[in-house]
């Protein structure tokens, strides 16, 4: 059983910045895929950034230039950097784990369905 924690929301201002963490724990054989998801109120819950075993990195349209995703495999943490943020990125934020092999390179783990684990959310609000 993996299990999920997040941590770094908070109040920011428009183009300001944040660091999300999410720490990795539990029972495993091997995570094949990390990620980073974001449900505002009343929508659907849309990938943000996901990460690869490799290292290799996609992202949505909307935040490429601005977010960084990243790992630290020693720590079993990914983060998520959002710079330049915007008030359209206020949402929760969830990390979420893959368990399954789809194929090598991050764009294989892109449908939220196939994502294992998911750890309780953290709130980014960016409003002035």
């Amino acid at each position: 059983q993996v299990q999920l924690v997040e941590s770094g929301g908070g109040l920011v201002q428009p183009g300001g910045s944040l660091r999300l963490s999410c720490a990795v724990s539990g029972s495993f054989n091997a995570i094949y895929a990390l990620a980073w998801y974001r449900q505002a109120p009343g929508k659907q819950r849309d990938l943000v950034a996901n990460i690869d075993s490799a290292g290799r990195t996609n992202y949505a349209d909307s935040v490429k230039g601005r977010f960084t995703v990243s790992r630290d495999n020693a720590k079993k943490t990914v983060y998520l950097q959002m710079d330049s943020l915007k008030p359209e990125d206020t949402a929760v934020y969830y990390c979420a784990a893959q368990s399954r092999f789809r194929g090598y390179g991050a764009s294989y783990y892109t449908r939220s369905a196939q994502y294992d684990y998911w750890g309780q959310g953290t709130q980014v609000t960016v409003s002035s």
